[in-house]
């Protein structure tokens, strides 16, 4: 397979990508409605195609990285009807799964191989390579891009049948979402009781209370900063929103994640949502009526 791929969708998971594989030595061309995010892909070295379609018509290999159900179905669509054929199209984007199988089945009545390839991590790791891609669908072809997922990424899990990818994410973004709330009530703690921030990192984040979120946020919490962001707390709701109609469809008890839904809430009503999802430390802090 010829290095090349076409990215649809620049924002902060799909630009990150972009310029690793341009970093890669991938022949990278994007398309998206931000002008600034397309010339940031220039500036990496990759190309800016004018339209979809005319990115479909260019690349074998698409990839999609977009904010709503809305926007990747219209991809889709405009994908599908774009006169072209026998496209590799990999959606890595957190959706519902109905949302998932509405373009799975737009494209392959196109005559396209979708594959459902949501990505564990978040906007700081896609930047460093360490992201899993949950790759589900057509065995051969997630076999085939296997080497393009690796140059921007460190593990690819072939999940299997279409949707599986988006199943595993479910699981995994349940845990950061209640693991971010987790290592925000625990710096406040610390930091209430005189602990430095800085050692609470470092004193915790190697022992049994520590894990992957804790290293990512805790220092954003620590720092009490949290631009720019990795997740927006914004977008971070519809993640919340699936992940709870998906378990709830299955009647399975969520206690903890309900919990910690709560306290997204109530940063998006203090007007955090444009900042990173670690700024519920400061919800949890504004509970406690504490100041920094």
């Amino acid at each position: 397979m010829s290095k090349s791929v076409g990215i649809i969708g620049l924002g902060i998971m799909g630009g990150a990508i972009a310029r690793n594989l341009c970093e890669r030595g991938w022949s990278v061309t994007g398309y998206d409605v931000d002008p600034a995010a397309c010339a940031a892909l220039e500036k990496a070295g990759g190309r800016i195609a004018a339209s979809v379609t005319e990115l479909a018509k260019q690349e074998t290999v698409l990839m999609t990285s977009l904010p709503s159900p809305k926007i990747v179905r219209a991809v889709a669509e405009e994908i599908a009807a774009s006169g072209t054929t026998g496209r590799m199209v990999c959606e890595l984007s957190t959706l519902a799964l109905e949302d998932k199988l509405a373009f799975e089945a737009i494209l392959s009545k196109a005559g396209h191989t979708p594959l459902d390839c949501p990505l564990s991590g978040t906007g700081a790791q896609a930047q460093t390579r360490d992201l899993v891609i949950y790759a589900s669908g057509d065995t051969k072809a997630i076999e085939c891009l296997e080497g393009l997922f690796l140059d921007f990424g460190k593990k690819v899990a072939n999940l299997g049948a279409f949707g599986n990818g988006s199943r595993m994410k479910y699981v995994a973004n349940y845990l950061v979402a209640i693991n971010n709330v987790a290592t925000a009530e625990a710096m406040v703690l610390g930091i209430q009781a005189g602990l430095d921030p800085q050692q609470i990192i470092e004193i915790v984040g190697p022992g049994a209370g520590g894990s992957k979120i804790f290293e990512l946020r805790a220092p954003m919490m620590a720092a009490n900063h949290y631009e720019p962001p990795t997740m927006r707390m914004a977008t971070w709701r519809k993640d919340m929103t699936v992940i709870g109609d998906f378990a709830r469809e299955l009647g399975c008890p969520i206690p903890l994640f309900e919990k910690s839904n709560e306290i997204y809430e109530k940063g998006l009503a203090m007007d955090l949502g444009h900042l990173d999802t670690a700024a519920v430390c400061k919800v949890i802090e504004e509970m406690g009526g504490f100041k920094r």
